[in-house]
């Protein structure tokens, strides 16, 4: 019994860690960010920190793969819908949720950095591919659609629509440019009948929005 509270102390530490890592890295970037200011913020000793991941590498690549669980908690839709509530979501958390924020920001500056690291992009491919294949079962796609080649679009489409929105100090316009985006695309992947019923509102990603900390993974890829 006693090795349950210990590893709950152990999954709270990590989680700690890889906010604080977060918070520290969406504020200063990769370049800035030190272990030793992730431990001050976490409020962990070097050691925990470094028990917990090896490196300020291994770090930044599970705070970029932590924004799945993040993203994905509390969707109950599927198919197409699904996908589109998952990008509402996420226009929404990039407004607010740091750790959202930093996985976005380092995912852009890792090839600066010589990592060049695209598992986190390659995961949220994976993803859509498993959505857009029930909806493809559920019949809601249209004829010729291929879930792997929409899904391989959708994370560039919402790689740029971001950026973009970024550059132009707009971020927080991005739920508006997300319905926008699904506006056009949608009667080009969907059936009419879906294209009908599917729901593109920026309300969606609030609703999304589960309160308190979030979920990270539990399981270190580092």
């Amino acid at each position: 019994m006693a090795a349950q509270p210990k590893q709950a102390r152990a999954l709270k530490t990590r989680d700690d860690i890889l906010r604080a890592a977060a918070t520290t890295f969406d504020e200063l970037g990769y370049k800035g960010a030190s272990m030793r200011e992730i431990m001050r913020r976490a409020g962990v000793t070097l050691g925990a920190l470094y028990f917990h991941f090896e490196n300020k590498e291994a770090l930044a690549q599970a705070v970029m793969l932590a924004q799945t669980g993040e993203l994905t908690a509390n969707l109950d839709s599927e198919g197409v819908q699904r996908i589109v509530d998952f990008s509402m979501t996420w226009a929404h958390q990039l407004n607010v949720s740091p750790l959202i924020r930093a996985a976005v920001r380092l995912a852009v500056e890792q090839q600066s950095l010589g990592i060049g690291d695209d598992i986190s992009y390659g995961d949220f491919e994976a993803i859509f591919v498993g959505w857009l294949e029930t909806a493809k079962e559920n019949g809601e796609l249209a004829p010729g659609v291929v879930p792997g080649h929409v899904a391989q679009f959708l994370v560039g489409a919402f790689t740029g629509i971001q950026h973009y929105a970024q550059l132009a100090g707009s971020l927080p316009d991005l739920p508006t440019r997300v319905e926008r985006m699904w506006q056009l695309l949608l009667p080009g992947i969907a059936t009419s009948e879906v294209v009908e019923r599917i729901v593109v509102d920026p309300s969606r990603g609030c609703a999304n929005n589960h309160p308190g900390r979030g979920t990270t993974s539990t399981e270190p890829r580092a």
